[in-house]
């Protein structure tokens, strides 16, 4: 019996990773309960319980008193006479240990026993899921797509169960049962139910953590991820940097023939994604955040977080994007309010002078390129 017990503790150790030091602890203080159910009270009940073998023992504390008149309790005391068949050497005061068999417990006794350890099972199992899904909570992990629960979609983890909300979903992404798709886990909660994890299909996070899966060199942190910006479904803009000059952060990220962004592209279900150059000068990365569109000239006020950026006329569609979304993703990117204005728009504009908006940097650009590129494009 006590074989089969210990086989049946490896199983509970190994499927549901409960340590057997929990179950056997479990054991114990079933044995009390039907000690106390049985007998009435198990205040100065002790269990034994040999983590080798399986063997366990139930023993009663009693108090030794002279004769059985003297016995006020039979669950705290014993007579002298019955003592010392126990132990020879007894005397009245002695504390001594009565086995208690276990056989003799009643049904009702037992079956509250074994609804105590199955109860710390599941409170163990719970607790095992919450720990190991909670240490994963802001990562990615692969989940198998199960059903719709109204709008929103249960996801399989494995051992755990999450929901996808409708919030968390990209607008346009269906799913097929037993599909299998990344998430980006949001929160671990622990319930009277279980675990309850929510998970994410849109968080900006979900790209940053499928590149550093795929770009080897963001892992071992020679490329860093700067800043994310993103409008889930359609674009996203990263920043990157390099904290090793031979290593193009860009180029790393983007991967031979696009072979790594690809995959995150294909993983985003064909979402655009925008990898830039951070730049420590604001003026710099803002013209960076705005490609593909060409700028002319870029005026950033660190303390106001504000920038105003001038691009020529052919180029204020681009710099602006569809709906304004290229604007729009760029100020996220860089944290800056971006007021972006054609080179028409600027000179018109009061007060309006080019050296309050050309660094150094700027101006042989501008009077080699995009002069040329504006009367050309004037002329057409």
């Amino acid at each position: 019996m006590n074989k089969e017990l210990l086989q049946a503790l490896d199983i509970l150790e190994k499927e549901k990773e409960i340590s057997k030091d929990t179950l056997f602890e479990a054991i114990e203080n079933s044995l009390l309960t039907a000690c106390k159910n049985h007998f009435g009270k198990a205040d100065n009940v002790v269990v034994e319980m040999d983590r080798e073998t399986g063997d366990f023992h139930c023993y009663y504390e009693k108090t030794v008193v002279e004769t059985e008149e003297e016995v006020e309790d039979e669950c705290l005391q014993i007579s002298l006479t019955d003592a010392q068949e126990i132990t020879k050497t007894a005397v009245a005061g002695d504390v001594i240990r009565v086995e208690v068999n276990s056989k003799d417990f009643g049904r009702i006794a037992t079956q509250n026993a074994k609804n105590v350890i199955l109860q710390k099972i599941r409170e163990e199992e719970r607790s095992s899921v919450y720990n190991l899904y909670y240490e994963k909570e802001k990562e990615v992990v692969t989940g198998i797509v199960q059903r719709y629960v109204g709008r929103n979609i249960s996801i399989n983890l494995g051992k755990a169960d999450a929901l996808l909300n409708e919030k968390e979903m990209v607008p346009g992404e269906t799913f097929k049962p037993t599909e299998r798709i990344k998430v980006y886990i949001l929160q671990v909660s622990n319930t009277t139910k279980g675990p309850r994890i929510l998970v994410s299909r849109t968080h900006p996070e979900l790209v940053k953590r499928l590149f550093e899966a795929e770009v080897t060199e963001i892992k071992d942190g020679t490329v860093e991820i700067m800043s994310i910006a993103r409008e889930a479904g359609s674009r996203t803009k990263m920043a990157v940097r390099s904290n090793d000059p031979a290593v193009d952060p860009v180029g790393a990220c983007v991967g031979q023939n696009g072979a790594r962004v690809n995959a995150v592209v294909d993983e985003l279900k064909n979402e655009k994604i925008d990898i830039v150059e951070w730049d420590e000068n604001p003026g710099n990365f803002i013209q960076n955040a705005l490609s593909p569109a060409k700028i002319v000239a870029v005026f950033a006020d660190p303390e106001e977080r504000t920038a105003n950026v001038v691009v020529p006329d052919f180029q204020l569609s681009l710099a602006i994007g569809k709906e304004g979304q290229n604007a729009r993703l760029a100020a996220k990117l860089t944290n800056y309010k971006i007021d972006i204005k054609s080179e028409t728009q600027a000179k018109d504009a009061p007060g309006f002078r080019y050296e309050d908006y050309l660094d150094e940097e700027y101006e042989e650009e501008y009077d080699e390129e995009y002069e040329e590129e504006y009367e050309e494009s004037s002329e057409e």
